[in-house]
C-alpha cells in the first residue's frame, strides 16, 4: 500500500515538473527529477540503476544552471544592479531550501534586497524583483 502511495506521488511530481516547463513558477527540472528517483527508490533501482540517475541527474543541472543563467541575463536586461544580481542569485539558493513559496518568493525577495541596498527606490527596486520571474 505504501508503495503504491509513492508511486502516485512520484507520477505526481513529474506531472507537476512537466507543468513547471510552461508554468515559470513552478521549479520543473528539479521536480521531474525527484519524481524518477522517487519512482527508482521504490522500486529498488532494479529498472533505473544508480548510474542512470547520476546521467540524468547530470543533464538535469545542466538544464537548471542554464535557467539560472538566463533569469541572471533577464535581470541585467530590466536593469538590475550587481546587488539585485547577487541578491536574486542567493535568494534562488536559500529559496530551495525553503519549499514552493521559497522557490517563488526567494529570486524576488533577494533582487528586492539587492537592489533596495544599492540605493534605488522601492518602485525600481520591485520592477527589477519582477523582471527576472
Amino acid at each position: 500500500m505504501l508503495d503504491i502511495a509513492l508511486y502516485v506521488l512520484a507520477a505526481l511530481l513529474i506531472v507537476g515538473g512537466l507543468a513547471g516547463s510552461v508554468l515559470p513558477a513552478l521549479p520543473g527540472i528539479p521536480m521531474v527529477f525527484g519524481g524518477i528517483w522517487l519512482a527508482a527508490a521504490v522500486d529498488g533501482y532494479r529498472h533505473l540503476g544508480i548510474w542512470w540517475l547520476l546521467i540524468i541527474g547530470a543533464i538535469g543541472t545542466v538544464g537548471v544552471v542554464v535557467d539560472f543563467v538566463a533569469s541572471t541575463l533577464g535581470a541585467k536586461r530590466v536593469g538590475a544592479s550587481k546587488q539585485a544580481l547577487w541578491g536574486a542569485a542567493i535568494g534562488t539558493i536559500v529559496g530551495m531550501f525553503l519549499g514552493i513559496p521559497g522557490l517563488l518568493f526567494g529570486p524576488f525577495v533577494g533582487a528586492l534586497l539587492g537592489e533596495l541596498a544599492s540605493g534605488n527606490s522601492v518602485l525600481r527596486s520591485t520592477h527589477v524583483g519582477v523582471g527576472p520571474g
